[in-house]
This record gives C-alpha cells, structure tokens and sequence, in this order.
C-alpha cells in the first residue's frame, strides 16, 4: 500500500469514528490528508471505496497480530486463546469507528463491500472449525459445524459487551471461559445427533455462495455510475452501446467483447469488465 494511501486511510478511520461515515466530506478527507479533493480521487474512487480500503486494512492488522501472537505456539487450545485476545484486543483499540459504523449501519454499502465481508466470515468460519476439531479430536467432526456455530455466537455476544462498554475486562480470563464453556458443551453432544450436518452445512453454504454473487442489473447501475466519475464522453458512448446489447434477447458477443475492450485502459473499470465478460463468456 502507498504511503499516501495509508495517510488517508488513517485520516479516514480517525474521522468515521468521531463524525460518522456519512457526514464526514471527501473534502475534509482530502484536507485533513494534506491533498487536493482531486488527489483524493486518484487514491479512492469515493467514500466507499475507502470504507473498504479501512476494512481490508484492519483485516490485514488482526491477520498479521494474530500470526505474530500465535506464531511458537503449537497446543491448539492455547492457540485459540491468544487469538481471541489477539481479536478482542484489535477491536476495542478501534472501538469508536466500529461502534460508528454500526449506529450508521455504513457496513455493507455494496456489492464489493459485501463481498469482502461474506469472504471473511467464511474464513473465519473455517478457522474456528478447524481449532475445534484440533482441541477436541476428529471424534467431533460430525460435530464440528454445530460446534462451531454455537462458539461463534457466544465469542459474537461478548464482543458486543466489549464494544459499548467502557469496563475493562481480563481478555484472557474471558476467553478462557469462552473455551470452559464450549468444554462443556462438547461433553454432553455426543448424546444427541449432529443438527447441522455436513450435508445441509454444504448445501446452505452453496446457495449463500449463490445468492451472494453480484448480480448483472447492480453491476451495470455501477460501472455506469463509475464513468460518470471518469467524465469520457466515448466511454459514456461506449456505455450505451454496451447496455442496449445486453438488454437483447439474445445479446451478441463480438459486440460485447468489443465494447468491454474499451473499457481496458481505466483500471477502476476492470472489475465490472470481467464480470460482464464471464457472466455472458459462461452463456
């Protein structure tokens, strides 16, 4: 990431969390950056646009704690443990901007945004059942998604008291419950058979995987706002030309290939140009 990148990244979370993503200007971003509203532009395409360059920062930061915290420790347990601190620690440090942007409900603005959003918590789905079976042996893995789904709401519950409560907690002492709890859980589970089974956790996440993918109608609405902001009265042209042939019944190809290709010279256009390309390439 460029330097300036990172300054305005910081001025953004700094001011998100004292005045609000929505009333917050790209102008005061701008100047508060020490650039030109202009320069802005050349960094982040809008307001949300950085919202989601500061999410996948942070993302970054409690990747690398979390690796650092984590790295000489091989009993699985423990590993856990100082991973919820690490997390725990990462999101009261940035109390102020997650509490703002969840008042303002600023998360998630769109597509791309969600996108990044549902990609993590997949991740950290996986992370959380892959410690589980870890701590607690392959006998749980019939278990393993159930497991992982109650682990995650109570690590979600405390995490709200950490948030929009100015108390001081032992991290550890709470993530060490968090586990004592689970242990608990574990014990008695095997009497009952598994709720979520791999079969149904399989299929509910193949049609979230589906209905979570960017749909042909929002992408146009986006990349025709985008050129808008490139003000090219040919790509605007180009736009037209692209929208009425998708629009056809049976849209034809060289057409469309040839009207995305004018789009490969803006790199701010390239994601919208290979959605197009494949959801009509896939036909």
């Amino acid at each position: 990431m460029k330097e300036k990148e990172m300054q305005i990244i910081e001025v953004g979370m700094r001011l998100f969390a004292s005045k609000g993503f929505s009333t917050t200007s790209v102008q005061e971003l701008a100047t508060e950056s020490g650039i030109s509203k202009g320069a802005f532009y050349l960094h982040f395409k809008s307001k949300d646009d950085l919202l989601l360059g500061i999410l996948q920062y942070n993302f970054d930061m409690i990747n690398k704690i979390v690796s650092e915290q984590t790295k000489d420790i091989q009993n699985p347990r423990e590993r856990l443990i100082r991973e919820q601190i690490a997390l725990y620690s990462h999101f009261i440090t940035h109390r102020d901007l997650l509490v703002m942007l969840a008042k303002e409900q600023a998360i998630p603005r769109n597509e791309t945004t969600k996108q990044l959003i549902f990609e993590k918590q997949m991740e950290t789905h996986q992370n959380y059942r892959k410690h589980i079976i870890e701590i607690y042996g392959p006998e749980i893995e019939p278990f393993s998604w159930d497991v992982t789904i109650i682990l995650e709401g109570i690590i979600k519950s405390y995490m709200g008291i950490l948030l929009f409560s100015q108390q001081e907690f032992d991290l550890r002492s709470l993530s060490e419950y968090m586990l004592n709890r689970l242990d608990s859980i574990v014990k008695d589970i095997h009497k009952d058979q598994p709720f979520f089974t791999k079969e149904k956790a399989e299929t509910v996440l193949s049609n979230i995987l589906f209905s979570e993918q960017p749909k042909l109608p929002t992408v146009m609405k986006n990349l025709e706002e985008e050129i808008e902001k490139l003000g090219s009265d040919e790509l605007a042209v180009t736009f037209q030309v692209l929208k009425e042939e998708v629009g056809k019944e049976k849209p034809r190809w060289p057409v469309l290939h040839g009207m995305l290709s004018n789009f490969s010279g803006y790199p701010s256009l390239n994601s919208y140009r290979e959605f197009i390309s494949q959801h009509f390439s896939e036909k």
